[in-house]
């Protein structure tokens, strides 16, 4: 692999022009596709063979009335009471305007239907269209806007609901803008450069730019959530920068210690960049491997962001080297007249605090284990599922409308089931289903059970029913169950019900993918490595990172704490996929870390043999790198927290919490402290083993020794 590098870092030098315009065209033409033949982004989140899923499906078969996209008018009256003169009047006209758009199938009168509140104060209309949720143009929902504006300015407070998305995520917002630009403040503190500080930047939005836009022109073939075009996003842009800063630290330092720029640039993809291909094929395989769950939505979001990585590192080994190649000898480091190496009188922080690890390890592993332990307290409740309009910001259109239909109609109505009655044959499926709903009734936590209705082939049945509490409580979890347990004929789906369903299927899936990293770890790191002690020093502290990740996201998300500080407007369940995805995108950073933390040491030990002295000077080499990696990560994930998104918030805080706590506390803190624990036996290998193993170069020893021989 390394003298490939080194063969392609070299075309690439020699080529760079052919190299750029390539890029650029690629960029163009991904552009172009992306934006020309961009496919519908959904919010829709289906697992093929559950309950729920069975229910709809039928649903959608015997009665495709009921399957069209819905826009939930919500009304509150000002002043008074819906039904008066003023507030009524203007209710009839945002109605009729409604109706104007021949998109519509049906516009419910509030009146006419019985969806006023008992006070008469809050109300709601339903406008069905006759097209999907995601098929909804964006004509008919401006429509929408301009009609309730009608009843807003008669002083009727009007707010949207429904499974209609009203509008898309805004992808590369000021806050992401921001943390950008705190990421190129890191790069200028590491590289004192602008210009050396600015090439990753560059790259990684190249890189970005084309995978995002083949991610928008594959939701033609695919279904794409916002969810995962976001996650892609984010990896391209961190996982874009963290590559380029190691292949451009390397080449610095090699022209620092007197090597051709042209030469140096060749040496650096081969050595930095042999470690750039396992650390990103880690990562793509991390996020492929979500496909093993067999949960569609989080197949394709991980092939996404693998997709978006693969690109990353393609551009890291290609149009970096070619950029270089122009730049020259415009980006050798300044000399200095005492260099800050293991080996001066100055020493770095990252050489002083391995050091301090090392001296003291048993202190140091003592205090980081029971930190870790004690910030992962909290994930032992942690309650999974889908976070829904009631977590919102407060201020939004469909945060408001939430609170509104809870106050008017009970919690509950924000959460109906849909129940799905099927007949015996061998009578009238109206009295069937009324049987049934008396059933229902008698079952705990239950408001209202709908009248039925049925199809026209009269062999089904529909039934609303109402809970008493919330879509995420464990009351209404408890109802899902208990109707399903009354009778083998009765289906329960509905929002609701599937977000219970695709929770219960991702707990199930959890293990299983948690085992499959595991051993995927284990071999990973023993390949590289060549120890049997350090992947599995490697994998328990991974096992520390993401519980104690998990302990903070509950601590905040789930029980309130800080909320006000993350701008948390509903403290409540865990987004249900968020473990397995953390474990996939935080199992492959976590790798990379101990990859470039641990082969420079493991360079050190087999140069000099010292195990301790090892520990110390690799960390020294590498801990200025991998500290600024670190916190560009932090930095481009953190600045995801402070988008409305409730999803996207949490996944945004999880990442930069994660990336926090392995890359600092375990990775720079407890790994010196244990592998000086370890001494020489973390090197150990038997020696049938040995024989076995190929020998993975990933710090390029190959083409060193070629070099020096040459």
């Amino acid at each position: 692999m390394a003298k490939l590098l080194y063969r392609i870092g070299k075309w690439c030098v020699r080529r760079p022009l052919a190299v750029i315009l390539i890029w650029v065209l690629l960029l163009g033409g991904a552009a172009a596709l992306g934006t020309i033949f961009k496919g519908p982004i959904s919010n829709e989140m289906s697992i093929p063979g559950t309950k729920g899923q069975d229910a709809l499906d039928l649903l959608n078969k015997e009665f495709p009335q009921a399957t069209g996209g819905t826009i939930r008018i919500i009304f509150a009256a000002g002043e008074g009471t819906l039904d008066e003169a003023s507030n009524s009047q203007a209710i009839q006209k945002t109605l009729e305007e409604l109706r104007k758009d021949q998109a519509v199938l049906n516009v419910a009168d509030p009146f006419q239907s019985g969806t006023i509140s008992p006070d008469k104060t809050i109300g709601y209309a339903d406008v069905i269209y006759n097209v999907a949720a995601t098929e909804v143009s964006e004509d008919s929902k401006e429509h929408v806007q301009e009609a309730i504006g009608i009843s807003r300015e008669a002083g009727v407070q009007t707010e949207l609901g429904g499974d209609v998305q009203m509008s898309e995520l805004e992808i590369l917002g000021v806050s992401e803008l921001i943390g950008i630009a705190f990421a190129f403040l890191v790069l200028i503190i590491t590289f004192k450069s602008f210009l050396a500080a600015g090439l990753p930047l560059v790259t990684a939005l190249v890189g970005v730019g084309i995978g995002m836009m083949l991610v928008y022109y594959s939701a033609n073939f695919f279904s794409i959530t916002s969810t995962g075009t976001i996650l892609a996003v984010m990896l391209g842009i961190a996982v874009g920068i963290d590559y380029a800063l190691f292949i451009i630290s390397r080449h610095r330092q090699q022209m620092a210690e007197g090597v051709e720029a042209k030469e140096s640039i060749a040496r650096a993809n081969a050595t930095a960049g042999s470690a750039v291909i396992f650390a990103g094929l880690t990562v793509i395989i991390a996020l492929a491997g979500l496909s093993i769950v067999n949960i569609p939505f989080l197949t394709v979001m991980g092939l996404a962001g693998a997709f978006t990585v693969l690109i990353a590192v393609i551009v890291a080994v290609t149009l970096l080297p070619s950029i270089l190649g122009l730049a020259g000898a415009k980006l050798a480091p300044k000399a200095k007249k005492q260099a800050s190496s293991p080996k001066s009188g100055k020493k770095p922080f990252a050489y002083q605090w391995a050091k301090f690890a090392s001296r003291y390890p048993i202190p140091v592993v003592i205090v980081v284990v029971a930190l870790l332990v004690i910030i992962a307290l909290p994930a032992r409740h942690m309650e999974l599922g889908l976070p829904d309009n009631g977590a919102k910001p407060l201020d939004s259109t469909e945060r408001k409308g939430y609170d509104l239909l809870s106050q008017g109609f009970g919690p509950g109505f924000n959460g109906p089931l849909v129940v799905v009655v099927k007949g015996s044959g061998s009578g009238d499926i109206a009295q069937e289903a009324a049987a049934e709903a008396d059933k229902i009734k008698q079952l705990p936590n239950v408001a209202v059970v709908s009248p039925p209705i049925p199809n026209q082939t009269g062999d089904l049945a529909l039934l609303s029913v109402i809970p008493l509490t919330g879509p995420n409580d464990k009351e209404t979890k408890q109802l899902v169950h208990g109707i399903r347990g009354i009778d083998e004929k009765l289906m329960v789906t509905g929002t609701t019900a599937l977000n219970i369903d695709i929770s219960e299927k991702l707990n199930d899936a959890f293990p299983i993918f948690g085992a499959a990293i595991v051993v995927l770890a284990f071999i990973l790191l023993t390949l590289v490595f060549r120890s049997l002690l350090v992947p599995i020093k490697a994998i328990l502290g991974f096992v520390l990172s993401i519980i104690s990740t998990l302990g903070a996201v509950v601590f905040i998300f789930q029980d309130g704490h800080l909320a006000d500080v993350f701008d948390v407007s509903n403290p409540g369940v865990i987004l249900c996929f968020l473990p397995i995805l953390l474990t996939g995108v935080l199992f492959g950073l976590a790798m990379d870390y101990e990859v470039f933390l641990v082969s420079r040491m493991r360079e050190e030990f087999t140069h000099k043999g010292h195990a301790k002295n090892a520990i110390v000077d690799g960390m020294g080499l590498s801990g200025r790198v991998v500290t600024a990696a670190g916190l560009i990560m932090i930095f481009v994930f953190g600045s995801f927290i402070f988008v409305d998104d409730p999803m996207i918030k949490v996944m945004g805080f999880s990442l930069t919490a994660g990336v926090l706590i392995d890359a600092f506390l375990v990775r720079m803190t407890l790994v010196p402290a244990i592998m000086a624990l370890l001494g020489r036996s973390a090197w150990y290998l038997p020696k049938w083993l040995g024989r076995i193993l190929p020998n993975v170069d990933i710090e390029g020893d190959s083409i060193r020794k070629e070099l020096e021989q040459a």
